[in-house]
Parts: C-alpha cells; sequence; structure tokens
C-alpha cells in the first residue's frame, strides 16, 4: 500500500477559503485636482468650441446692423434683395426697396437682414467702413 502523504481533508478546505477571502488592497485615490481635471478640460473644450465662436459671430452681426444706412444694398435672411430706404432703430424696422421701376417697398425686421453687399457686387459680413 502506498504512504499517503496529503494534507488532512478537513485543513484544505480552510485554507481555500482563508485565500479567497483575501483581497488585493485598493489603489489610493488620485488626488482631487486630478479627478476634476477631465471636466475642466471639458469645459475649456466647450468654451472654445461652442461658445466663443457664437458670440463672436453675434457681435459682428450686431457691428454690421448697427452700421446699416440708407442706400446699402441687403439681403434678408429670407433671401429677398433690395436696397435700405429708411432705418427705425427704435421700432426694429428697416425698410427696403425691392423695385427701382414699380417703387416697391418692404418693410422687415432689423434682425432679419442677413448680410450687407459691397459695391462691387461680393457679400460682406463686416459693416462697411
Amino acid at each position: 500500500m502506498p504512504l499517503d502523504l496529503s494534507p488532512p481533508p478537513s485543513a484544505l478546505p480552510l485554507a481555500a477559503i482563508c485565500l479567497a477571502q483575501a483581497q488585493p488592497p485598493e489603489p489610493p485615490a488620485p488626488p482631487l485636482p486630478l479627478q476634476l481635471l477631465p471636466l475642466v478640460a471639458i469645459g475649456v473644450a466647450a468654451y472654445l468650441l461652442l461658445f466663443r465662436p457664437e458670440r463672436e459671430r453675434a457681435r459682428k452681426q450686431q457691428a454690421m446692423l448697427g452700421g446699416l444706412k440708407k442706400n446699402d444694398r441687403v439681403v434678408t435672411s429670407g433671401g429677398i434683395y433690395g436696397t435700405v430706404a429708411a432705418v427705425d432703430r427704435e421700432n426694429d424696422r428697416v425698410t427696403l426697396r425691392v423695385d427701382e421701376a414699380a417703387n416697391l417697398k418692404i418693410t422687415v425686421t432689423l434682425a432679419s437682414i442677413g448680410r450687407v453687399l459691397r459695391e462691387a457686387g461680393g457679400s460682406s459680413d463686416s459693416p462697411e467702413a
């Protein structure tokens, strides 16, 4: 009969249970500034890609509308070409001459002016100086 050198049956399950319950220690949490760094990066990216260009576009639009004067050629946001006949900033209205021959005029809001056209026929996003 061969010699049995294995541990007694009752000792093996106790050792396996002890080893199964032992967990590796958790790594320490990174410091608070490193935890907030991704949120700060997302905020900066949102400002640079979304808010800043929109604010710049609105500033240019306001400057263009502020420099609008009689006899400027304009295009409305609806695509109507005309010449400014009168600007009433207090009531937020612009009167456009659409047809010279029939002396056809329409009144639109100041905000509906999409752009001011240059004399040469090109378009301008900035007010004429």
